[in-house]
C-alpha cells in the first residue's frame, strides 16, 4: 500500500540508532531513546500560501532529515511504524560529506 501525504506534510521511516555503545556495552530496547533521524519517503505537494499559489516543499524524497523527539504523529503503513509530519517539524537535511564537498 502506498501513502500519499497532504499539502506540506511528509512521510519518514526513523533510521535507527547503534545498538552498542562506544564502549561496547548493549544498549536494552526499554533505555534506548526513539532516533531523531529519518528518511523521507513521501511528501505532498506543498503549502498553499495566501494568494493561493503552492509552495514546493524543500525536501525530497530520500533526503535524510533531523526532527525534534516529539515531531509529527506515528502511523503504521503496510506493517511499518512511520512518522507523519509537517515540513516545519523538520530541523534540518543531513548532507553526505562528499556532496557537501563538491558544493563548496
Amino acid at each position: 500500500m502506498k501513502f500519499r501525504p497532504l499539502h506540506d506534510r511528509i512521510v519518514v521511516r526513523r533510521i535507527e540508532a547503534d545498538e552498542r555503545t562506544s564502549g561496547g556495552i548493549i544498549i536494552p530496547d526499554t533505555a534506548k531513546e526513539k532516533p531523531q533521524e529519518g528518511e523521507v519517503l513521501a511528501v505532498g505537494p506543498g503549502a498553499r500560501a495566501d494568494n493561493g499559489q503552492i509552495q514546493p516543499l524543500d525536501v525530497k524524497v530520500g533526503d535524510r532529515v533531523l526532527f525534534g523527539k516529539w515531531s509529527g504523529t506515528e502511523i503504521k503503513v503496510g506493517g511499518e511504524d512511520l512518522l507523519i509530519m509537517k515540513e516545519a517539524d523538520i530541523m534540518g537535511v543531513l548532507v553526505a560529506e562528499e556532496a557537501a564537498r563538491k558544493a563548496a
